[in-house]
């Protein structure tokens, strides 16, 4: 059976009305009750996938997809990254978003302690836990120092980017995630609603109309002591500040992101100048984080159609000016439902919130992995059903995957979509 999926939207010939017509036809599929009520099949050209230590393990075949007509699974890299205290966080965030299909890159800085770094180490690379065994989960060992408002942040993120290029080639989009990150639905959702989307599809808030922010992170010069030092001592800032850039147009937005591997390719492997042009010019802008990958993707014509103007998150800001996100509360829960995004940004540690979201929309125990269709235990109030699995190529959506099919809808809308563009 033909394969459906969305009309490739670089294609300026396309018509609005038809690409909006197609697009929600096509998504009407992800609500058919065989899928929600029986699972399904990725529809995979080969039945194996490459752990991080180069060996082939058998993920199981299956042609049930193919039956459905659905769409191949696609496979989602992560960096997860914390700081000093935060190595259960950080665990817990890995059980929450866990997957064997997707491959994960844990990141611990400088000033967290060695003792936090082994204990997650030792953690995913247990043989007695379903991580060990599925071998998709890497610990950084050499930690680098971390500034939040400075451009290690970004070399931090290009390297968990390039090991994962080199050590598990076969992912298809790659999600940065801190520790006061969560997730709002299983893995199984957000891979299912994910399958009908172009493979070079990248999330990236942004804009041109850089406000308030030309004066106060793109004409002042800062230099990251994290550069030079082995201890984190912030920023400094120089007397001198310098123009608006003649040969590129800026674009700010999100510090979160879920990036295409073919654009990071790009940006790691720069065949173009432009990648390399603009780091460093980044590396002495605050916050690069808000603006190195949004500039890259907008200044360039292979990538500016790529941008969705969403990065598929939940945050509430503070009072204007609104540079810092709010800790997000039980009061807040409804909300993230009602927004249809697959994470949301900050929850303080071990808010109750955090175990609403478990009980009620992730459909898990606290220290036990987010259940999915691969897994085929019977869930207890002490046994994690993920502990017997099945194929990790069968994926089981639930009714969740309906409020990020929704939100997709909503931005390929014409109205939301093309306008929005790097405009």
């Amino acid at each position: 059976m033909k394969r459906n999926h969305l009309p490739h939207y670089s294609d300026h010939k396309w018509p609005w009305p038809l690409l909006s017509l197609v697009a929600s036809a096509l998504f009407l599929l992800l609500i058919l009750t065989l899928t929600l009520s029986h699972g399904r099949y990725s529809d995979a050209s080969s039945s194996t996938a490459r752990d991080f230590y180069g060996v082939h393990r058998d993920f199981g075949g299956g042609d049930g997809n193919a039956r459905l007509g659905l769409p191949k699974l696609p496979r989602l890299a992560y960096m997860v990254s914390g700081s000093r205290g935060d190595g259960s966080r950080v665990r817990r965030i890995l059980q929450a978003v866990y997957h064997p299909r997707n491959y994960y890159l844990l990141h611990l800085d400088l000033e967290a302690s060695d003792d936090e770094r082994l204990e997650l180490a030792k953690f995913v690379k247990s043989e007695e836990s379903v991580i060990g065994e599925f071998g998709n989960v890497m610990v950084v060992g050499k930690a680098n120092l971390v500034t939040p408002k400075g451009p290690t942040m970004i070399a931090t993120t290009l390297h968990a980017v390039a090991i994962l290029l080199k050590k598990a080639a076969d992912w298809d989009w790659f999600i940065n995630l801190s520790a006061s990150d969560y997730p709002l639905m299983p893995q199984d959702d957000i891979l299912h609603i994910f399958s009908y989307l172009p493979r070079d599809l990248n999330f990236l808030e942004h804009t041109s109309n850089i406000g308030w922010k030309e004066n106060h992170r793109a004409r002042p010069i800062i230099i990251d002591s994290g550069l030079y030092h082995s201890k984190k001592s912030g920023i400094f800032w120089a007397k001198e500040r310098r123009s608006m850039p003649a040969s590129f147009k800026l674009f700010m937005g999100s510090a979160w992101v879920i990036l295409s591997k073919p654009f990071l390719e790009f940006c790691v492997w720069g065949w173009d100048n432009l990648p390399r042009t603009l780091l460093m010019y980044y590396t002495n802008f605050l916050s690069s984080t808000e603006g190195y990958f949004h500039t890259v993707a907008c200044n360039h014509k292979d990538y500016q159609n790529t941008t969705m103007n969403h990065d598929l998150r939940y945050i509430r800001w503070d009072t204007p000016p609104k540079q810092h996100p709010i800790s997000l509360t039980v009061e807040h829960f409804d909300d993230m439902v009602l927004s249809g995004t697959p994470f949301a940004h900050g929850f303080a540690k071990d808010d109750p919130v955090l175990d609403k979201i478990d009980e009620k929309l992730l459909r898990r125990s606290r220290d036990h992995l987010t259940p999915g269709g691969w897994c085929v235990g019977k869930p207890g109030l002490h046994k994690d059903p993920c502990l017997v699995y099945g194929s990790p190529n069968f994926v089981k959506p639930t009714l969740n995957s309906r409020r990020l099919e929704k939100l997709i809808v909503k931005l390929l809308d014409p109205e939301n979509f093309r306008v929005k563009q790097c405009k």
